[in-house]
């Protein structure tokens, strides 16, 4: 049962800056994909004076902020979490209205928000004692501190997770931040920050919304702004990058990825195997980074991969979230759906056979949202659009090879280098092929999360730059200095 939504603080509207939540004037709706004609609440369209005043308070804010005890940063964190710990039924009701994430993936997006919450605070504490190098009778240290006035941009596919996962090392480690959500799902994660922005002095967390070029501009081209961690699309990551270089800010981008999944001739086809590469693909309704984007499997196995995963497909229940017997959600905003459609009618165009499966929840309501079915594209090959672009839905291209070589071929040609997955028997198989792909985290048997804090998860070639979790982004938040005798 998922509670509603009345003691969550309203933040519709609204912006946060220097501690006081304002109502804007220019907003516009945030609608529930599901049903596009529930308007969910409004996103604020801030101005570039906006952004000016948000990192202004940041900076204001920033010396008595860095100066303060770390015990007393971890401290506000977890007054947070006290605050947040056992209202994740509420949050999740809202996440799924504004998202259209099922109530199994909304509610371990919140459960993650919070577990990062209590447990980063004490991973912080053990990383930042200061490193001695003294040698040759002189005394060396290297010691790290916050480098300043932080921005912090986050996309609509899985905004809770990536901005924890950033606000919070941010925060604690002595920066100060100007958080700006996706204007597609901004409610949820504006409602964690108020109440999580009511246990910090203010100015220390500020949240404007609105317009991506207008704010990502501002922030760009202030030299006030030191760093930047942005998660979104390789285009809008060069835009950033370029506009950034004039004061060499430090960045962090996690940025698109077309992960290929290698389907070996000793791979165990069973219906475990068959499930997690489903789950692999479908995950947030494919509208995942790290989703599995291609298939290319032996040829020898092809036909039955190809009957066993449409069999697996054909389970799939799609409709709104918050129902509870719906496995796969809408696409989150029309531009998206859009997108994918055209890449399958190019892809049929050039003689592709595009193969539809699941079922609909609710036939009648179905034009009410953006609803896709899942669908299995084959008769495609490398060349083919819709396997070179990275689709971000639930949509799968999958080509047979004829040997190793080919397939790493394959599975290296792209510019993007996020992730990708090995499926043998063989374990040593998969880790020698490993070392061969182009990504940045390699799987064994499955297409995952990491659930572990303090893994990495880095993306290489036009996939990113830096790495984010835990004490990889403790440093990306701080500068080392040396102190010597």
């Amino acid at each position: 049962m998922v509670s509603n939504t009345k003691s969550i603080p309203s933040v519709s509207g609204q912006i946060l800056i220097n501690g006081s939540w304002t109502s804007l004037a220019k907003c516009k709706d945030v609608v529930n994909p599901a049903f596009t004609s529930d308007v969910v609440g409004q996103v604020a369209m801030a101005s570039k004076d906006d952004v000016d005043q948000a990192v202004s308070a940041a900076e204001g804010a920033f010396d008595s902020w860095s100066r303060s005890p770390l015990e007393v940063r971890m401290k506000y964190i977890r007054q947070s979490w006290e605050r947040l710990k056992d209202r994740i039924d509420e949050y999740t009701a809202l996440f799924v209205r504004e998202n259209g994430k099922t109530l199994v993936e909304a509610k371990k997006d919140i459960q993650r928000c919070i577990e990062i919450l209590e447990k980063m605070p004490d991973a912080l504490k053990n990383w930042y004692e200061p490193i001695d190098l003294s040698d040759s009778g002189q005394h060396v240290e290297i010691r790290r501190r916050p480098k300043g006035v932080t921005s912090i941009i986050t996309p609509w596919n899985s905004p809770m997770i990536l901005t924890f996962k950033r606000v919070i090392p941010a925060i604690l480690t002595g920066n100060t931040v100007v958080l700006k959500p996706a204007t597609n799902c901004p409610l949820t994660i504006m409602s964690f920050m108020k109440e999580i922005a009511s246990c910090f002095p203010p100015g220390v967390l500020n949240v404007v919304t609105g317009s991506g070029r207008l704010i990502g501009d501002c922030i760009a081209r202030d030299k006030r702004v030191r760093t930047i961690s942005f998660v979104g699309s390789t285009e809008t990551g060069k835009v950033l990058m370029e506009k950034s270089s004039s004061t060499l800010k430090k960045l962090h981008m996690e940025l698109g990825g077309n992960d290929p999944a290698i389907v070996l001739d000793d791979s165990i086809l069973d219906k475990n195997t068959i499930t997690k590469m489903k789950n692999g693909i479908l995950r947030g309704a494919g509208q995942v980074c790290s989703a599995i984007k291609r298939i290319y499997v032996h040829e020898s196995r092809y036909e039955e991969l190809l009957e066993k995963l449409s069999k697996e497909f054909s389970k799939v229940i799609v409709g709104e979230g918050i129902h509870p017997d719906t496995t796969m959600g809408p696409l989150n905003n029309q531009g998206q759906l859009q997108f994918i459609t055209d890449l399958i009618d190019n892809a049929e165009k050039h003689g592709a056979k595009v193969e539809y499966f699941g079922r609909k929840l609710n036939e009648e309501k179905w034009e009410s949202g953006h609803f896709m079915l899942p669908a299995i594209v084959t008769n495609v090959d490398q060349q083919s659009e819709i396997v070179r672009e990275e689709q971000f839905g639930p949509v799968i291209p999958i080509i047979p090879f004829k040997d190793l070589d080919q397939a790493v071929g394959y599975a290296n040609d792209s510019d993007f280098g996020l992730r990708a997955s090995v499926w043998t028997e063989n374990f040593e198989a998969a880790r020698k092929l490993a070392y061969r792909l182009e990504a940045g985290a390699i799987f064994f048997n499955n297409h995952t999360i990491f659930k572990d804090l303090s893994l990495d998860f880095p993306g290489i070639k036009e996939s990113g730059i830096g790495r984010e979790t835990k004490y990889s982004g403790f440093e990306h938040f701080t500068d080392s200095y040396g102190f010597a005798n």
